[in-house]
């Protein structure tokens, strides 16, 4: 069988997940792949980067691109997210607009205007199905209906991987025929240093006030393979005020060090192997609102 006659019955794509901030994107792709690609804290507005996870089965291989959800930008930063989500609903096979189970917002009337514009196969996906009564669902199933003409709306709960079956069935049904763009065990083209990064701000954003979370950017400045295996991290963990600063730290070190040891035991199962981290913070004023700052940091 040339590797042309493969093609025809190896279906592969990209795929769009999009949606208001909160509304369980990384979730969902984290539970798709059965790995941790994207970070998930109950703080709005968490993904930053665009991710890429790779879904692969035996005559499908799928590739995610999880965004920043779509929200009215504050600041550079901000706008730089905004950006982001844009460029991901260019040349993608399918677009999953994700909603929670409550009549359209204002921002979910937006992006349905915004969805308009583009050419691909539109799933509206309803997540959290389980906070709501089945006899609720139908109503809400409706109002979308009525807005906007998706090609398949499927209920569903990232968190309790309900429907999540139906969705990937789906997916595999709409995705063109194509290559194996990755090789079967890789599960996101993420560095390993991006990824500790993100490990290391998600334990922030968990542990500290509602104040810090969004003003905090990770940037990884040493790493060390050691020959026995461990591997030694140094970090800096950068915040825009003073304040922010102290309240990270805690009293004593107290909030460093349990975030410097929740986030070394996270690191430790991705990487596989003992690690020593090593975490400072430091005041970057206003850096959300720096071009040259933000570019340092990796947010394009």
């Amino acid at each position: 069988m040339t590797s042309d006659e493969k093609n025809n019955e190896f279906r592969s794509g990209f795929v769009s997940i999009i949606g208001r901030p909160n509304v369980g994107k990384s979730t969902l792709l984290n539970t798709i792949l059965g790995e941790k690609v994207a970070i998930v804290t109950s703080k709005p507005q968490t993904t930053r980067n665009r991710i890429l996870g790779i879904k692969t089965l035996p005559d499908t291989q799928i590739i995610f691109i999880d965004t920043p959800g779509i929200h009215k930008p504050r600041h550079r930063l901000g706008e730089i997210m905004v950006k982001t989500t844009m460029e991901a609903l260019q040349e993608v096979d399918i677009i999953l607009f994700m909603v929670e189970p409550h009549k359209p917002s204002g921002s979910d009337k937006v992006s349905m205007e915004l969805l308009k514009k583009v050419q691909s196969p539109v799933f509206l996906l309803i997540n959290k199905i389980d906070i709501i009564k089945k006899t609720e669902l139908l109503p809400i199933i409706d109002n979308y209906k009525e807005m906007y003409q998706f090609h398949e709306i499927i209920p569903l709960s990232a968190l309790k991987q309900d429907g999540i079956h139906l969705l990937i069935k789906k997916i595999c049904e709409y995705l063109p025929y194509g290559p194996r763009y990755y090789p079967d065990d890789i599960h996101t083209d993420l560095l390993e240093r991006f990824m500790v990064s993100e490990i290391i701000r998600e334990k922030v954003m968990e542990m500290t006030e509602e104040e810090v979370p969004h003003a905090v950017a990770v940037e990884i400045t040493d790493w060390l393979e050691r020959e026995d295996g461990l591997i030694s991290i140094s970090s800096n963990i950068y915040v825009e005020r003073e304040g922010q600063k102290g309240i990270i730290i805690g009293k004593r070190g107290a909030m460093l060090k349990s975030i410097e040891t929740a986030a070394r035991i996270d690191i430790e199962q991705l990487l596989n192997t003992k690690v020593f981290l090593e975490l400072w913070v430091k005041v970057k004023k206003d850096w959300r609102d720096k071009k040259g700052v933000l570019t340092e940091l990796g947010y394009q």
